[in-house]
């Protein structure tokens, strides 16, 4: 009785902390993050090829949902380029109200993979992909910075230099407000109070004057339209996915702590569906906000829901103010936000780790970064580590020959599978090699465990070459899912009840 009262006062208690266990800090936080998300949401929106707007109201939408529903306190979410780039087809031909459609089948997917528990995948994504990732997101984000740091006058450098200054020297004064907020704000009343010369948030696309409204996609509900809608909305839930677990990750290890994967799966598409239906693209987490809301002190979801709250605020009400935000501002946080991403230790790694961890990670840090695509480069990350993987314990096996009088044993230990049987069958024979071949055989393999049909099949070949070659041979010692697997697939008419399975 005293378990079933305690369980829900402990989920309400987490959930007190979770929303108002660090309230100051979380406000503060969200307005500096939700000042970033402005320019950033412009130009994903320009990216996809729609009105400002709809990426404007898809950070507002899926900060505030993801707050409530997500799995990862702390974390941001919004319009993101992984997904503009995805869309740009599908908006060229098609137009928006399709984009909207494909963004509620994005989330529905979403849905379908948290119950699929697709989240656990995540198990296979190693720690020098998740490092490549990290560093080519921040080299992204730096170079995100480069067209308004070209082509213009001294005073944006000065001002870039001047909100660098803030961000990191502020600090030593005072931690009570987050320094980048105090960098956007002074620049800011520069830059209008003495009109400087520089490039502004207004002059990055119209800023929307209104609240967003309920709408259902003006698209027609056939097979044909889902048929056209379907392979962007997969690739969307799959690169949205990829790229906000990954991001939880990063959030965990930055804050300590830990989150919940299928429960982040499953609001990132609740989110996306709300999205779409007040006329917003879809999104998924974004590791520099986060980095933002992190460095700023934000831990809880009252950080997020304010970035987005705060967002509609400044959309709405403050509208002509938020435009004369100096761009140089928000480069400068931009710029501390990549220094701060970038995992520096991982240079030095590269001479302590394995070759292979480092070539991983350099390879996943490369096809992101020259292709943007950081689904793609994570996929490479992970088949190489698979690949080196399967190579490193293809090597992890060995065969001792022990010869007695008119007998031979062959003690097999290790792992067989699929990259290793070359090597197998090679250890194991042909009988020729040896002077004194042995006219009874026993295979032993009760310190080797057979993972698939190729390792199956192997053991076969060996068992019918040595018989063929007038050998009597048994095998012993098989563990019950090896033996399990050999009575299923083996060749019964070679092998089957005389190769005197021995339990383990």
């Amino acid at each position: 009785m005293a378990a079933n009262i305690a369980a829900p006062v402990a989920a309400r208690s987490s959930t007190m902390q979770e929303w108002f266990g660090n309230v100051r800090a979380d406000i503060l936080a969200g307005i500096v993050v939700a000042l970033a998300l402005i320019p950033e949401a412009i130009g994903f929106s320009l990216i996809a090829g729609v009105d400002p707007s709809v990426g404007l109201y898809a950070s507002v939408a899926i900060a505030m949902v993801i707050a409530l529903v997500g799995g990862r306190p702390g974390m941001i979410s919004a319009a993101t380029a992984a997904v503009a780039v995805v869309v740009i087809p599908l908006v060229k031909e098609y137009g928006v109200d399709y984009l909207f459609a494909a963004t509620i089948l994005m989330g529905i997917i979403q849905g379908i993979a948290a119950i699929l528990r697709l989240d656990l995948l995540m198990q296979f994504v190693s720690r020098s992909v998740i490092t490549g990732f990290v560093n080519a997101l921040a080299i992204l984000i730096f170079m995100a910075q480069i067209p308004q740091l070209t082509n213009v006058g001294w005073e944006t450098y000065a001002m870039v230099a001047a909100g660098l200054a803030i961000i990191y020297g502020f600090p030593r004064i005072t931690k009570i407000v987050p320094s980048p907020l105090v960098a956007i704000i002074l620049l800011t009343a520069v830059a209008v109070f003495w009109n400087v010369p520089v490039n502004n948030v207004a002059g990055e696309g119209k800023l929307p004057d209104g609240l967003p409204t309920f709408g259902i996609p003006n698209v027609p509900f056939t097979w044909e339209t889902f048929m056209i809608i379907l392979p962007f909305s997969l690739t969307m839930a799959a690169v949205g996915l990829l790229e906000s677990l990954l991001t939880a990750q990063i959030v965990d290890d930055l804050t300590h702590t830990d989150s919940n994967k299928q429960r982040e799966t499953w609001g990132q598409g609740v989110a996306n569906t709300v999205a779409a239906f007040f006329g917003g693209m879809g999104g998924c987490a974004m590791i520099g906000q986060s980095v933002i809301n992190v460095a700023s002190g934000g831990r809880g979801r009252l950080s997020t829901f304010t970035a987005g709250a705060f967002l509609l605020f400044l959309l709405t009400v403050l509208g002509p103010y938020v435009g004369s935000v100096p761009m140089p501002a928000l480069v400068a946080v931009m710029i501390m936000v990549s220094i701060g991403t970038f995992s520096w230790n991982s240079i030095a790694n590269l001479r302590r780790h394995p070759p292979t961890s480092s070539f991983v990670m350099i390879a996943t840090v490369i096809v992101v970064v020259l292709t943007h695509d950081l689904a793609l480069g994570v996929l490479v990350g992970v088949l190489l580590s698979g690949i080196f993987f399967a190579g490193k314990v293809r090597t992890m096996f060995s065969v001792e020959r022990i010869r007695r009088e008119h007998s031979a044993v062959y003690r097999v230990t290790g792992q067989i599978f699929f990259a290793s049987v070359d090597k197998f069958m090679r250890e194991l024979g042909p009988e020729s090699q040896f002077d004194d071949a042995a006219h009874h055989v026993v295979i032993d393999v009760t310190g080797a465990h057979f993972w698939d049909i190729s390792a199956i099949e192997a053991l076969d070949k060996v068992v019918d070459r040595m018989r063929r070659n007038g050998r009597h041979t048994r095998i012993v010692g098989l563990n019950k899912a090896s033996a399990d697997l050999f009575d299923r697939f083996a060749l019964e008419d070679r092998t089957g009840l005389e190769t005197g399975l021995a339990p383990h």
